[in-house]
Protein backbone atom coordinates (compact mmCIF):
# COMPACT_ATOMS: atom_id res chain seq x y z
CA UNK A 1 0.00 0.00 0.00
CA UNK A 2 1.50 3.44 -0.90
CA UNK A 3 2.19 5.62 1.63
CA UNK A 4 0.26 8.37 1.89
CA UNK A 5 1.79 11.93 2.68
CA UNK A 6 -0.50 15.23 3.77
CA UNK A 7 0.17 18.79 3.94
CA UNK A 8 -2.93 21.12 4.54
CA UNK A 9 -0.30 24.59 4.73
CA UNK A 10 1.50 25.64 1.49
CA UNK A 11 1.58 28.57 -1.15
CA UNK A 12 2.40 29.37 -4.06
CA UNK A 13 3.26 32.75 -6.39
CA UNK A 14 -0.11 33.37 -6.38
CA UNK A 15 0.69 35.13 -3.19
CA UNK A 16 3.92 35.08 -1.46
CA UNK A 17 5.93 31.65 -2.28
CA UNK A 18 8.57 31.90 -5.27
CA UNK A 19 7.51 29.01 -7.11
CA UNK A 20 4.35 28.30 -9.43
CA UNK A 21 1.20 26.26 -9.28
CA UNK A 22 2.81 23.78 -11.17
CA UNK A 23 6.21 23.92 -9.08
CA UNK A 24 4.45 23.48 -6.50
CA UNK A 25 2.85 20.35 -7.19
CA UNK A 26 5.36 18.78 -9.46
CA UNK A 27 7.70 19.07 -5.90
CA UNK A 28 4.95 17.55 -3.95
CA UNK A 29 5.03 14.37 -6.51
CA UNK A 30 8.93 14.54 -5.63
CA UNK A 31 8.41 14.30 -1.88
CA UNK A 32 5.74 11.42 -1.98
CA UNK A 33 2.97 14.19 -0.78
CA UNK A 34 -0.30 12.43 -1.65
CA UNK A 35 -2.68 15.60 -0.40
CA UNK A 36 -2.24 18.71 -0.73
CA UNK A 37 -3.81 21.90 0.61
CA UNK A 38 -2.92 24.95 -1.17
CA UNK A 39 -3.53 28.22 1.57
CA UNK A 40 -2.23 30.95 -0.74
CA UNK A 41 -2.65 34.42 1.68
CA UNK A 42 -6.16 36.31 1.53
CA UNK A 43 -7.42 34.73 -1.95
CA UNK A 44 -8.28 31.21 -3.70
CA UNK A 45 -7.29 32.99 -7.35
CA UNK A 46 -5.27 29.61 -7.42
CA UNK A 47 -7.43 27.00 -6.50
CA UNK A 48 -8.78 25.66 -9.59
CA UNK A 49 -5.70 25.61 -11.30
CA UNK A 50 -3.84 23.75 -8.93
CA UNK A 51 -7.01 21.43 -9.14
CA UNK A 52 -6.42 20.76 -12.54
CA UNK A 53 -2.66 20.20 -12.24
CA UNK A 54 -3.29 18.21 -9.10
CA UNK A 55 -5.29 15.71 -10.86
CA UNK A 56 -2.76 15.50 -14.08
CA UNK A 57 0.01 14.85 -11.16
CA UNK A 58 -2.10 12.10 -9.22
CA UNK A 59 -2.22 14.81 -6.22
CA UNK A 60 -5.50 15.68 -4.26
CA UNK A 61 -5.62 19.49 -3.86
CA UNK A 62 -7.47 20.52 -1.20
CA UNK A 63 -8.88 24.32 -1.77
CA UNK A 64 -7.71 26.26 1.00
CA UNK A 65 -6.57 29.80 2.03
CA UNK A 66 -5.16 31.75 4.99
CA UNK A 67 -6.69 35.11 5.78
CA UNK A 68 -3.79 37.35 7.38
CA UNK A 69 -6.19 38.46 10.62
CA UNK A 70 -6.01 40.37 14.24
CA UNK A 71 -6.98 39.61 17.50
CA UNK A 72 -8.35 43.14 18.64
CA UNK A 73 -8.49 42.24 21.97
CA UNK A 74 -4.86 41.17 22.28
CA UNK A 75 -3.42 43.78 19.56
CA UNK A 76 -2.19 40.80 17.85
CA UNK A 77 -1.58 39.16 14.81
CA UNK A 78 -2.74 35.98 14.27
CA UNK A 79 -3.54 33.60 11.09
CA UNK A 80 -6.62 31.51 10.22
CA UNK A 81 -6.60 28.52 7.92
CA UNK A 82 -9.82 28.05 5.72
CA UNK A 83 -9.95 24.26 4.03
CA UNK A 84 -12.71 23.12 1.61
CA UNK A 85 -13.29 26.81 0.88
CA UNK A 86 -15.58 27.29 -2.44
CA UNK A 87 -12.62 29.32 -4.79
CA UNK A 88 -14.03 32.78 -5.55
CA UNK A 89 -16.84 33.08 -3.00
CA UNK A 90 -18.06 36.43 -2.65
CA UNK A 91 -17.84 36.40 1.27
CA UNK A 92 -13.89 35.64 0.79
CA UNK A 93 -13.41 38.56 -1.65
CA UNK A 94 -15.34 41.25 0.14
CA UNK A 95 -12.97 40.57 3.19
CA UNK A 96 -9.79 40.27 1.93
CA UNK A 97 -9.55 42.46 -1.66
CA UNK A 98 -8.94 45.63 0.45
CA UNK A 99 -6.52 43.97 2.05
CA UNK A 100 -4.87 42.78 -0.95
CA UNK A 101 -4.80 46.15 -2.21
CA UNK A 102 -3.58 47.72 1.03
CA UNK A 103 -0.86 45.52 0.81
CA UNK A 104 0.18 46.80 -2.68
CA UNK A 105 0.22 50.15 -1.93
CA UNK A 106 2.06 49.74 1.30
CA UNK A 107 4.52 47.16 -0.31
CA UNK A 108 4.98 50.34 -3.27
CA UNK A 109 5.18 53.20 -0.16
CA UNK A 110 7.92 50.63 1.62
CA UNK A 111 10.14 50.12 -1.84
CA UNK A 112 9.81 54.36 -2.52
CA UNK A 113 11.58 54.64 1.52
CA UNK A 114 14.62 52.34 0.04
CA UNK A 115 15.03 53.91 -2.89
CA UNK A 116 15.39 57.12 -0.94
CA UNK A 117 18.00 55.36 1.59
CA UNK A 118 19.76 54.72 -1.50
CA UNK A 119 19.34 51.01 -2.23
CA UNK A 120 19.69 50.65 -6.58
CA UNK A 121 16.54 48.18 -7.15
CA UNK A 122 13.49 49.04 -9.67
CA UNK A 123 9.91 48.71 -9.04
CA UNK A 124 9.80 46.23 -12.39
CA UNK A 125 12.18 43.55 -10.90
CA UNK A 126 10.29 43.60 -7.44
CA UNK A 127 6.55 43.42 -9.37
CA UNK A 128 8.27 40.57 -11.54
CA UNK A 129 8.80 37.99 -8.83
CA UNK A 130 5.09 38.75 -7.66
CA UNK A 131 1.91 36.86 -8.22
CA UNK A 132 -1.36 37.78 -8.76
CA UNK A 133 -1.72 39.57 -5.84
CA UNK A 134 0.95 41.89 -5.55
CA UNK A 135 4.03 42.37 -4.14
CA UNK A 136 4.99 41.05 -0.64
CA UNK A 137 8.07 42.06 1.53
CA UNK A 138 9.63 38.70 0.42
CA UNK A 139 9.67 40.20 -3.17
CA UNK A 140 11.51 43.68 -1.93
CA UNK A 141 14.01 41.76 -0.21
CA UNK A 142 14.48 39.36 -3.24
CA UNK A 143 15.24 42.02 -5.36
CA UNK A 144 17.91 42.95 -2.79
CA UNK A 145 19.10 39.99 -2.32
CA UNK A 146 20.02 39.86 -6.63
CA UNK A 147 21.72 43.79 -6.49
CA UNK A 148 24.10 42.35 -3.70
CA UNK A 149 22.70 44.02 -0.57
CA UNK A 150 21.92 41.06 1.87
CA UNK A 151 22.96 37.01 0.96
CA UNK A 152 19.18 35.55 2.49
CA UNK A 153 15.51 36.71 1.97
CA UNK A 154 15.39 36.85 5.77
CA UNK A 155 18.64 38.23 6.95
CA UNK A 156 19.18 40.90 8.94
CA UNK A 157 18.88 43.58 5.91
CA UNK A 158 15.15 42.21 6.07
CA UNK A 159 14.72 42.86 9.55
CA UNK A 160 16.56 46.29 9.34
CA UNK A 161 14.02 47.56 6.76
CA UNK A 162 10.63 46.01 7.77
CA UNK A 163 10.92 45.08 11.36
CA UNK A 164 8.00 46.10 13.43
CA UNK A 165 9.18 47.07 17.12
CA UNK A 166 8.08 45.27 20.30
CA UNK A 167 8.35 46.36 23.49
CA UNK A 168 9.69 50.37 22.94
CA UNK A 169 12.12 48.77 19.94
CA UNK A 170 11.87 51.06 16.72
CA UNK A 171 10.13 49.96 13.90
CA UNK A 172 12.12 49.39 10.44
CA UNK A 173 13.43 51.86 8.09
CA UNK A 174 10.51 51.47 5.69
CA UNK A 175 8.43 49.59 8.24
CA UNK A 176 4.25 50.10 6.72
CA UNK A 177 1.69 49.16 9.12
CA UNK A 178 -1.25 47.13 7.55
CA UNK A 179 -4.90 46.80 8.92
CA UNK A 180 -5.37 43.55 9.34
CA UNK A 181 -9.18 41.96 9.14
CA UNK A 182 -10.84 41.08 12.31
CA UNK A 183 -10.24 37.40 13.32
CA UNK A 184 -14.05 36.99 14.03
CA UNK A 185 -15.19 38.23 10.72
CA UNK A 186 -12.19 35.72 8.73
CA UNK A 187 -13.79 32.93 10.72
CA UNK A 188 -16.95 33.90 9.55
CA UNK A 189 -16.18 34.23 5.78
CA UNK A 190 -14.63 30.78 5.74
CA UNK A 191 -17.77 29.06 7.19
CA UNK A 192 -19.84 31.49 4.77
CA UNK A 193 -17.82 29.72 1.92
CA UNK A 194 -18.25 26.43 3.05
CA UNK A 195 -14.73 26.25 4.62
CA UNK A 196 -13.21 24.77 7.83
CA UNK A 197 -11.81 27.25 10.02
CA UNK A 198 -8.25 26.58 11.43
CA UNK A 199 -5.82 28.97 13.91
CA UNK A 200 -2.48 28.56 11.89
CA UNK A 201 0.53 28.16 13.81
CA UNK A 202 -0.53 29.38 17.35
CA UNK A 203 3.36 29.73 18.46
CA UNK A 204 4.26 32.42 15.77
CA UNK A 205 2.32 34.89 16.87
CA UNK A 206 1.80 33.68 20.52
CA UNK A 207 -2.15 33.22 19.61
CA UNK A 208 -3.12 30.19 22.11
CA UNK A 209 -4.83 32.59 24.30
CA UNK A 210 -7.10 33.63 21.72
CA UNK A 211 -8.39 30.52 21.40
CA UNK A 212 -11.60 30.12 23.41
CA UNK A 213 -12.98 33.97 21.90
CA UNK A 214 -11.82 32.03 18.26
CA UNK A 215 -13.78 28.92 19.46
CA UNK A 216 -16.93 30.96 20.28
CA UNK A 217 -16.59 32.79 16.89
CA UNK A 218 -16.62 29.51 15.49
CA UNK A 219 -13.03 28.31 15.56
CA UNK A 220 -12.97 24.26 14.31
CA UNK A 221 -9.28 23.58 14.22
CA UNK A 222 -6.15 24.56 15.26
CA UNK A 223 -2.22 23.80 13.56
CA UNK A 224 -0.30 21.30 15.62
CA UNK A 225 2.32 20.49 12.91
CA UNK A 226 4.15 23.29 11.90
CA UNK A 227 7.90 24.26 11.07
CA UNK A 228 7.99 26.84 13.52
CA UNK A 229 6.22 24.29 16.52
CA UNK A 230 8.45 22.89 19.04
CA UNK A 231 7.90 19.76 21.29
CA UNK A 232 6.16 22.26 23.66
CA UNK A 233 4.05 24.14 21.18
CA UNK A 234 2.85 20.97 19.99
CA UNK A 235 1.56 19.83 23.70
CA UNK A 236 -0.17 23.78 24.15
CA UNK A 237 -1.71 23.53 20.90
CA UNK A 238 -2.92 19.53 21.62
CA UNK A 239 -4.34 20.42 25.00
CA UNK A 240 -6.35 23.02 23.75
CA UNK A 241 -7.67 20.97 21.08
CA UNK A 242 -8.86 18.51 23.72
CA UNK A 243 -10.56 21.03 25.60
CA UNK A 244 -12.55 22.27 23.33
CA UNK A 245 -13.18 19.45 20.77
CA UNK A 246 -11.14 20.90 17.85
CA UNK A 247 -9.38 19.31 14.89
CA UNK A 248 -5.78 18.89 14.91
CA UNK A 249 -4.03 19.82 11.70
CA UNK A 250 -0.33 20.58 10.27
CA UNK A 251 1.72 21.64 7.05
CA UNK A 252 4.93 22.43 6.00
CA UNK A 253 4.11 26.25 5.26
CA UNK A 254 6.19 25.57 2.01
CA UNK A 255 7.36 28.75 0.87
CA UNK A 256 9.61 27.52 -1.92
CA UNK A 257 12.71 30.00 -1.70
CA UNK A 258 11.18 32.21 0.17
CA UNK A 259 11.11 29.68 3.38
CA UNK A 260 12.55 31.22 6.68
CA UNK A 261 13.22 27.68 7.58
CA UNK A 262 14.52 24.22 6.15
CA UNK A 263 11.34 21.87 6.16
CA UNK A 264 9.85 20.86 2.76
CA UNK A 265 6.88 19.63 1.31
CA UNK A 266 5.25 16.71 3.14
CA UNK A 267 7.69 17.14 6.44
CA UNK A 268 4.86 18.16 8.67
CA UNK A 269 2.54 15.61 7.83
CA UNK A 270 -0.46 15.22 9.77
CA UNK A 271 -1.63 12.20 8.59
CA UNK A 272 -4.75 11.28 7.08
CA UNK A 273 -6.82 11.34 9.92
CA UNK A 274 -6.64 15.18 10.31
CA UNK A 275 -8.18 15.22 6.39
CA UNK A 276 -10.79 12.83 7.38
CA UNK A 277 -11.81 15.13 10.58
CA UNK A 278 -11.54 17.92 7.58
CA UNK A 279 -14.21 16.02 5.54
CA UNK A 280 -16.32 15.21 8.16
CA UNK A 281 -16.80 18.49 9.49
Amino acid sequence: MAKIIVDLHCHTNVSDNSMSIKQVLTEAKKRGVTHLAITDHDTTLGIEKALAVGAKLGIAVIPGIEISAYDFEREQRLHILGYYVQPGHPAIKKLCDPLIAQRQAASRQMFEIIIKAGYKITWEQVSGYAGATGVFKQHISHALLVAGYCQNIFGSLYKQLFARGQQGQPNGLAYVPLEYVDASAAIEAILAAGGVPVLAHPAQFNSFPAVPGLVQAGLAGIEVKHPQHNQQAEAQALQLAGQFNLITTGGSDFHGFYNNHPFPLGSKNPGIAALRNLQQK
